[in-house]
């Protein structure tokens, strides 16, 4: 079997077409319609009236936080488990991310634990949306208005999934996207704020902007940032968004075909959906029992098939070390892995992926009488 990826773009004659006709036009840097056309596709599908794209989503989160004014000496409550980014855009403004630990039901926040993490220095809650899984949006909600803080919905996995019929990044505040290349659908790089406040979306674009005045060129009202998208990356993120819904229900069925093999592996925990969210499955991510993960890793890879750790929770990473009950997110970080979900996809090397991980599973535990589905 060829090597099989953890992700890879699926790139056509659209997104191709795009490009050229951008590069003919000239505008290749970050003016030019497909700039307007992305961000009003983008935000339209997402359900909310703006979009303003980023270079890439740790900017947009960073561009979020600093259209709220948090800054130096703020706190932002954040999920232990998650990318870094997260945390790296809350400290590159001077504030202090502080950390949750996550729930077993969802791998995201716990927000029964968020309140109590709440000071008077807290002025955001960042939930992310993890693996394409949404979080418990309503009693994160609740808490925010209690204490008047504000929700930027980090939802970079987790494009076109839903809470209680909503889209996320709709929920909040602030929606944050990245279009990274092993994202849902992508721009090489690049990002997206998404937002139903009018004021809000015009800060952000005179930020992300340095700061420039949209009447008088080259005044600078304050100190702003070079976060443009451009162009030629809004140019291919045009034909993506037209694929999105093919993209989703690819990576559903996807999902669901992986469960079929694995169901019945005592040694396996699926990926989470709870009955009020539509999970998206950025990445097809599982737990696994009693079993050494890099091991299984490395084994996986000598048959050919890509694999990932689960991320390391924030508190163990040396800029973020830090003592705390996160036993929920570190359990997952040292027992999850996700697989190959690509939206190319095909339903013989899923099979193939499933029948060489049980296989190992039987060859690490030395049991070959596992309770493991046939094939």
């Amino acid at each position: 079997m060829e090597f099989i990826p953890i992700s890879e773009p699926n790139i056509g004659e659209k997104e191709l077409n795009n490009v050229i006709d951008c590069i003919k036009s000239t505008w290749i840097s970050s003016i030019g319609k497909y700039i307007t056309e992305f961000e009003n596709s983008f935000s339209s599908y997402c359900g909310v009236k703006y979009g303003v794209s980023v270079a890439n989503g740790t900017l947009a989160l960073q561009l979020a936080l600093k259209s709220l004014n948090i800054g130096f000496g703020d706190e932002v409550i954040i999920p232990n488990l998650t990318f870094v980014a997260t945390a790296n855009a809350v400290t590159y403004l001077g504030a202090k991310p502080v950390l949750v630990d996550c729930e077993i039901e969802t791998w995201n926040i716990d927000p029964t634990k968020i309140e109590k993490a709440i000071t008077s220095k807290t002025k955001a809650i960042i939930p992310v949306h993890l693996y394409g899984h949404p979080c418990n949006m309503d009693p994160i909600m609740s808490i925010a208005k209690k204490y008047n803080l504000k929700v930027i919905e980090d939802a970079a996995e987790a494009h076109g999934s839903e809470y209680k019929g909503k889209k996320v990044g709709s929920i909040g505040d602030i929606g944050c996207f990245s279009f990274y290349g092993n994202k849902t659908i992508t721009t090489g790089e690049g990002g997206m704020c998404i937002t139903n406040n009018k004021t809000l979306a015009n800060k952000m674009r005179f930020l992300k902007d340095h700061g420039m005045s949209t009447k008088k060129r080259y005044w600078h009202k304050e100190i702003g940032y070079n976060f443009r998208m451009t162009n030629m990356q809004a140019a291919i993120g045009c034909a993506q968004i037209e694929k999105i819904d093919k993209f989703i229900d690819i990576k559903r069925k996807n999902a669901f075909i992986y469960n079929s093999f694995l169901k019945d592996c005592a040694e396996i925990i699926l990926p989470p959906e709870k009955e009020w969210a539509k999970n998206t499955f950025w990445l097809y991510s599982i737990l696994l029992k009693n079993t050494n993960i890099n091991q299984l890793i490395k084994k996986l890879k000598e048959k050919n098939i890509d694999s990932r750790r689960f991320f390391y929770p924030i508190n163990v990473l040396p800029p973020y070390k830090q003592k705390g009950d996160y036993k929920v997110s570190n359990m997952l970080s040292k027992n999850g892995i996700s697989l190959p979900s690509s939206v190319n996809l095909t339903e013989e090397k899923i099979k193939y992926i499933c029948h060489s991980l049980l296989e190992i599973l039987r060859e690490i535990s030395g049991n070959s009488s596992s309770n493991t589905r046939r094939f």
